[in-house]
């Protein structure tokens, strides 16, 4: 078993951030959706403006907003590549759902 990129959301922007709540990043639903991420499902955050990355899970709702520890790593506006993962055959020809989204 190996673990192979599942999905990749790219071309997003934070469109909120709040430090006081528990950790996590609200992802559009109709993006996680499209991406086949599902709630609490464990993603990789990578910050194409500053270079940053972290891991943290999903929840779904409206715009990508960025909650917790991981808002310190972020700005409203900053450019975001979500990444998943998931477990499969090594020799699976498995092929990742690739999701563009300007917002």
């Amino acid at each position: 078993m190996i673990i192979k990129l599942k999905s990749k959301i790219c071309d997003i922007k934070v469109t909120g951030v709040d430090a006081s709540c528990s950790g996590s990043i609200e992802i559009d639903s109709a993006l996680m959706k499209m991406a086949g991420i599902v709630p609490d499902e464990q993603v990789h955050v990578l910050n194409v403006s500053n270079g940053e990355r972290f891991i943290t899970y999903a929840i779904g709702g409206k715009g990508i907003h960025v909650y917790g520890a991981a808002a310190k790593l972020v700005e409203v506006g900053d450019e975001l590549i979500i990444l998943s993962y998931h477990l499969v055959d090594g020799g699976s020809n498995s092929y990742p759902r690739i999701v563009s989204w300007k917002c």
